[in-house]
């Protein structure tokens, strides 16, 4: 790449011994010795070249990013330099080139040098750094999902602030199953906190309902799907659905040819197809994924079909499956009382409700140890919603059959429970949160007792995600 002060002058450029020169890639100056040569190199016809010698003297890829950027230019003065860069000669005004930090360095070097100085900075995506020298002289210059990426590259090395910017924002309202592993990646590599927070945030929602589901699933980083599974924002529906996600996150490592999402059953076929004389976790295969599966709260599955599931999937050593049953024996015992279970942020159980366009009331059935609770939102207009859980019989269960068969059935009349009713909305590319506070309230049968406090917000977002988190002190 080189600076140029001002525009060149045109001059003879002797090659090699012979009397052959060029302007290169300029427009035909009406010699005609040096069109003839031009046509006798590139053995073309001279009579032809000559009813358009243009043609035969500008690259054609040069010609179709001048056109297109003459379609967006705003100023009409003479450019005060012309930056060298890729093959091509591009004309910048100061106005603009001074939002570029490189590019306003290397302009200064080239004036107080007074002479071309070779540089080898921006050797980028030729459509990208055009989008980046594009958005010099128009902020809204178009961009795309495919082209990011490189315009971001670009942006950084020119040191062109609010060009990298408008990059991140684009970029956090693109965000998708799709995105979200090569925007996460560049959001570490430029070191840049606000994308790598939408990544994280966007993840924390979206990891279970919608890539839970989806072949990209595969290609969340480690360290990323780490991160999410930690915080205590993480939405699921239930533990043993982030559980099933994890499951087929593993399988997709395990598998790279797969190419459409598999089905459940197609996951524990693969575990349980290893010697169940070893558990995978135990395995080389799966030792380094440990730090993963220690974050899970598999002490809060508790449905019947679901431990059954957890216990024959030959996927957990034989000492996690003991201690989980054991947690469930004590609770049993002890009228539904979680001894093991006192942070409400990090240990308790988390039930999730997604409520989306079509909703005007969605609800949920869930039993814990013999209590039926249930968890429902309530849309009363456009942007009104609340959130509640109450307590209910377990002959008022409205629920197919199959959902609770064989769970136990508690005949206490009170059940004290510490509560959270969260809630987040994607808005505008921000995230608004929505929550109660920390609530122990004793559950009864009769109201008011048997109903929770309730959330209530409005928001012009959607989807809501709503997560209850509970669990049951000692009582």
């Amino acid at each position: 790449m080189k600076m140029l002060q001002q525009k060149s002058r045109l001059e003879r450029q002797i090659v090699g011994s012979t009397n052959r020169w060029r302007f290169s890639k300029e427009p035909f100056t009406g010699d005609l010795l040096a069109l003839s040569q031009l046509c006798k190199a590139r053995s073309v016809d001279f009579n032809e070249v000559l009813k358009n010698p243009d043609r035969a003297c500008v690259s054609q890829i040069q010609k179709l990013l001048t056109e297109k950027l003459k379609k967006t230019t705003i100023q009409s003065t003479e450019a005060d330099v012309t930056l060298e860069c890729l093959g091509f000669k591009w004309e910048l005004h100061q106005p603009q080139l001074f939002q570029s930090e490189t590019l306003t360095r290397l302009y200064l070097v080239a004036l107080s040098r007074g002479s071309v100085s070779p540089l080898r900075e921006l050797e980028k995506v030729l459509k990208a750094f055009t989008t980046a020298l594009k958005s010099l002289y128009k902020n809204d210059a178009e961009m795309n999902v495919g082209e990011v990426l490189g315009v971001l590259a670009s942006a950084h090395t020119l040191q062109f602030k609010a060009l990298f910017q408008r990059c991140v924002t684009f970029m956090i309202g693109e965000l998708s199953p799709s995105t979200i592993k090569s925007f996460y990646l560049v959001s570490c590599k430029y070191q840049e906190g606000q994308l790598t927070k939408a990544c994280e945030q966007w993840l924390q929602m979206n990891l279970v309902p919608l890539m839970g589901k989806r072949i990209q699933l595969r290609t969340i980083p480690r360290e990323l799907l780490h991160k999410v599974i930690m915080s205590p924002s993480l939405f699921t529906f239930s533990e043993f659905d982030l559980l099933k996600t994890m499951l087929s996150w593993v399988y997709l490592q395990q598998n790279h040819k797969v190419q459409t999402f598999p089905i459940y059953e197609t996951v524990l076929a693969y575990f349980s197809s290893f010697p169940r004389n070893c558990a995978f976790l135990e395995r080389d295969l799966g030792q380094g994924l440990l730090p993963l599966f220690v974050c899970l709260r598999l002490h809060n599955i508790n449905r019947g079909p679901d431990l059954e599931a957890v216990r024959h999937v030959n996927f957990f050593p034989e000492g996690w499956l003991i201690r989980i049953a054991a947690s469930h024996f004590r609770a049993l015992e002890n009228g539904g009382d979680m001894s093991q279970v006192v942070d409400l942020n990090t240990q308790a159980l988390r039930f999730g409700l997604l409520f989306t366009q079509e909703y005007t009331t969605h609800s949920k059935m869930v039993s814990v140890y013999g209590f039926f609770f249930e968890l429902k939102g309530v849309k009363h207009d456009g942007s009104s919603y609340s959130f509640y859980m109450q307590r209910v019989r377990h002959t008022d269960v409205h629920s197919p059959p199959w959902l609770f068969e064989n769970s136990p059935v508690s005949l206490r009349a009170e059940r004290l429970v510490k509560y959270q009713i969260g809630a987040r909305v994607l808005v505008n590319d921000r995230w608004q949160e929505f929550s109660t506070n920390q609530i122990t309230q004793k559950f009864g049968f009769s109201k008011p007792s048997c109903k929770s406090h309730v959330l209530k917000f409005q928001t012009m977002g959607i989807p809501v995600y709503t997560t209850f988190a509970f669990i049951f002190p000692l009582s």
